[in-house]
């Protein structure tokens, strides 16, 4: 038993030692090969979303030629999840152009005081939109009689009527005549005030779309020059203290000076002049586009 079983264990150790000396030193005996890498299959890099050009442009709602000029564009990103959304592109041109990656998109355009909104998706395919603005403008003037009034010289606030208040909501104010002020569609309510005192004209303008409503505001009103004299036609007091004050008292303007000029409504008057601890007063009347010195002369008391 033992002689048929040596050459075997001696065989299978010496076997397991090789194999051992193989697996610790595969290239020594050259008898070892060594166990292949494994490395994951390589691709071609995904490509990037593509990019496309969505192009817009913006007429008035209803029939109109598109608008060119005083527009502001911006592009949001579309989250969707009631955040806030971020700008990702803005222009003040006529018909842009924006270069957008795949995605939903909120258009956003102003003019003047009305806008428009429009959601786009893009796709990665160039695509055209427009959107439509209910908006019109207004543009202002002021007249005595059939004389224009010097634009420096006027003012305007607009309002939207709000109920039974024709001036509910302010919409603009210090409005220079000749200006387009660009507006929403609708009714609205206009006070135009003519130099820095009481001549002040309102009226109940409508603005249609795609339209500019022109108007003129008409002003029963006058410019006066105030003096206090010694004499009729004579030189003015300078340094003279004024007070403009309705018959009932109210104060109407207040100025300094030799001869500085009030424009006022129509309408009757006292003038109070105020030199050298004195007081002086006279009663006058203002007609309307009827410009002229108004004097008080320095009695002795």
């Amino acid at each position: 038993m033992r002689a048929t079983l040596m050459p075997w264990l001696i065989l299978a150790a010496l076997t397991g030692t090789a194999a051992a000396q193989d697996d610790a030193f595969p290239n020594r005996l050259g008898g070892g090969v060594p166990s292949p890498s494994i490395t994951a299959p390589s691709f071609p890099p995904a490509p990037a979303e593509a990019e496309a050009v969505l192009s817009v442009s913006a007429l008035p709602a209803g029939i109109g030629t598109p608008l060119k000029t005083g527009l502001a564009w911006r592009v949001y990103d579309d989250r969707g999840d009631g955040t806030r959304p971020n700008i990702v592109a803005r222009s003040t041109e006529a018909e842009p152009s924006f270069k957008l990656a795949p995605g939903p998109y909120v258009v956003t355009v102003t003019y003047g005081f009305a806008s428009a909104l429009k959601r786009v998706t893009m796709a990665g395919q160039p695509l055209s939109d427009t959107l439509r603005v209910s908006a019109g403008a207004l543009r202002l003037s002021g007249a005595v009689g059939d004389v224009r009034i010097a634009p420096a010289q006027l003012s305007f606030s607009v309002f939207v009527p709000v109920g039974t208040n024709s001036e509910g909501r302010l919409v603009r104010s210090g409005v220079k005549a000749g200006d387009l002020l660009r507006l929403p569609e609708g009714t609205y309510h206009v006070v135009s005030t003519y130099g820095e005192s009481n001549a002040i004209q309102r009226a109940d303008l409508k603005v249609e779309n795609g339209k500019i409503t022109d108007a003129t505001l008409n002003h029963r009103a006058a410019t006066v020059t105030l003096k206090l004299v010694a004499a009729p036609g004579a030189e003015a007091f300078a340094g003279t203290a004024f007070s403009v004050l309705t018959p009932g008292g109210d104060t109407i303007r207040e100025a300094i000076g030799a001869f500085p000029q009030v424009t006022l409504a129509e309408g009757d008057y006292v003038l109070i002049a105020r030199h050298d601890g004195q007081v002086f007063t006279r009663e006058f009347k203002v007609e309307s586009g009827m410009d002229r010195d108004i004097e008080v002369v320095a009695k002795p008391s």
